[in-house]
């Protein structure tokens, strides 16, 4: 079953390798674990629902306090603190479950009768703040698009497929290869998120060099507003004005409920595997990963760690005597002390693969890159997908561990690694405690590509105490990466927590035309209110 306050199933688990443990121990000093609540300790704490009652509802709106909580927040480490101390302030009212169009206009036809906020939920992966209810004084309905979870279409000759909006990553996949395609969408959140929440926040999957962003793949689809049905034609290209499309990327719910969504498909490819090779320093790991990008060699995937990050995943990955052997190779062949990993996929018909594989060696050659293979690549792809059950183990030893992230042009990547790195490594200096932090390079464009920093403290001895450690973190980062020619979300999306800071990236009159277009479709704010727009 998942996990009712943190992530995916509750029967899965991932140990910390003792030596991993005493590598986070050695950098941030020894952790105290906070105490947990249970869910039958929350259920009594919810309130009673203000939702009217509707006959022709009772089937689809379930109001039941273990219900309500499951769906009262999402991913985010605010929402992992308030979900632990059982603080988690406002919760639904109700939670609706549409397995049709028709039921999705019923309940937007409900909320305008009775004054009622619609959140949208597909797999309460957010990590900003998305679905989270806002008191205002009225009731707040949050609709699960969980039932509209399959393939309604698909059409083989413009390799177009129509899923409902609900559809979570592994049965998009899984649907899709019964038939022989893919979409090639692969986030990290892949196992819970649903084609509907990719679309709605601008998502980009891990092998986005080949099969693009959900921009890319987003064809069109169905949206149920509150002016009435939106359908958006999978025309393959337009100048006939701006993209009504585009609109609906990003919207992040405001605008109505994505019901369907038709999808850019590839056939399954012939062939795929993925590469690791080891760089002397960052400077020339840097300059080979924007080589590889700017020469258009066709790779499926590529990933770039810093020096930190490349020891702290050889540090966590276990298996110490290997390790070490696999260490003094690479110090034999000249890579030694700030070393970076550099992870890369070729996928696509036997020739293809070859080619790419053949050129993306010869470039990381020219920069001293020593090739290891696929053994380590084949480790990060089976466990790409579980990256984030290492939360659950960190926190029960007693660590908090977050995420930033951000995109900027080439000529910035550094400076502002560098400033994100140094506010997230000492903004808890007047507490006395310290931060491991740690950088990769996840997406590429010749152009520039994202920055993702991962960052693990210490709790604090109390929940609110830690929430403001993390709030100073995450707001001091944020307002560099705005400032600092960085946008502030490449692939989470804005949601409440990056509402704030939107406005630096948009300017005044963006900020009117996005307010605009939300007044248009939604003139009463009852649409995930404050999300998008602070």
């Amino acid at each position: 079953m998942r996990r009712w306050n943190g992530w995916g199933d509750d029967q899965f688990n991932l140990d910390i390798p003792e030596g991993g443990q005493e590598f986070l121990a050695s950098r941030i000093g020894r952790p105290s674990a906070l105490s947990d609540v249970s869910l039958d300790e929350i259920c009594p704490r919810v309130p009673a629902s203000r939702l009217p009652s509707v006959d022709t509802l009772i089937t689809l709106i379930d109001t039941s306090p273990e219900t309500r909580i499951r769906h009262a927040r999402g991913q985010s480490l605010p929402d992992w603190l308030a979900l632990r101390s059982g603080d988690i302030g406002t919760f639904p009212d109700g939670v609706a479950f549409p397995c049709t169009n028709s039921d999705v206009r019923s309940l937007l036809q409900y909320a305008q009768e009775h004054d009622i906020d619609l959140i949208p939920y597909g797999g309460g992966t957010s990590v900003a703040g998305h679905i989270n209810p806002v008191d205002q004084g009225k009731p707040v309905l949050t609709v699960s698009m969980a039932r509209m979870n399959r393939l309604i279409d698909l059409d083989r000759e413009s390799q177009l497929a129509t899923f409902g909006a609900g559809t979570p990553g592994p049965l998009v996949e899984s649907q899709l290869r019964a038939h022989g395609y893919t979409l090639g969408h692969f986030p990290q959140s892949f196992e819970l998120s649903t084609i509907g929440g990719w679309v709605a926040s601008r998502s980009s999957g891990q092998q986005s060099l080949r099969y693009g962003r959900i921009e890319q793949l987003f064809a069109g689809g169905r949206i149920e507003t509150l002016q009435g049905t939106l359908e958006i034609p999978t025309i393959p290209a337009s100048s006939a004005g701006p993209d009504v499309r585009e609109m609906i990327l990003g919207s992040e719910g405001r605008l109505g409920l994505i019901t369907e969504v038709k999808a850019r498909i590839t056939r399954l490819p012939d062939c795929e595997s993925f590469h690791v090779v080891f760089f002397p320093n960052w400077e020339k790991a840097r300059t080979a990963a924007r080589k590889l990008v700017q020469n258009r060699i066709q790779l499926s995937m590529l990933r770039l760690s810093n020096a930190i990050e490349t020891e702290t995943q050889l540090a966590l990955a276990g298996h110490p005597t290997m390790i070490g052997l696999f260490e003094k190779y690479l110090s034999i062949r000249g890579t030694n002390d700030g070393k970076c990993m550099m992870t890369f996929g070729v996928t696509g018909s036997k020739a293809q693969c070859e080619a790419s594989l053949k050129q993306a060696r010869k470039v990381c050659k020219e920069y001293d890159g020593v090739y290891t293979g696929t053994k380590l690549g084949s480790k990060w792809a089976e466990k790409r997908f579980t990256m984030p059950y290492f939360r659950e183990a960190l926190w029960q030893m007693g660590y908090a561990v977050d995420t930033v992230e951000t995109a900027t042009n080439w000529e910035n990547v550094d400076t502002l690694l560098e400033k994100m790195e140094e506010s997230l490594r000492t903004g808890l200096d007047d507490k006395h405690e310290k931060s491991h932090v740690f950088t990769h390079l996840s997406h590429f464009y010749s152009q520039g590509c994202s920055i993702y920093t991962t960052y693990v403290f210490r709790v604090a001895d109390s929940y609110p105490e830690t929430l403001a450690r993390w709030q100073h973190l995450k707001n001091t980062t944020s307002e560099i990466i705005v400032r600092n020619g960085g946008t502030i979300s490449h692939q989470h999306g804005v949601g409440k927590d990056h509402a704030p800071f939107l406005p630096v990236e948009k300017g005044e009159l963006g900020m009117r035309a996005i307010r605009a277009l939300t007044t248009s479709f939604d003139p009463e704010k009852r649409l995930n209110p404050t999300t998008l727009l602070d």
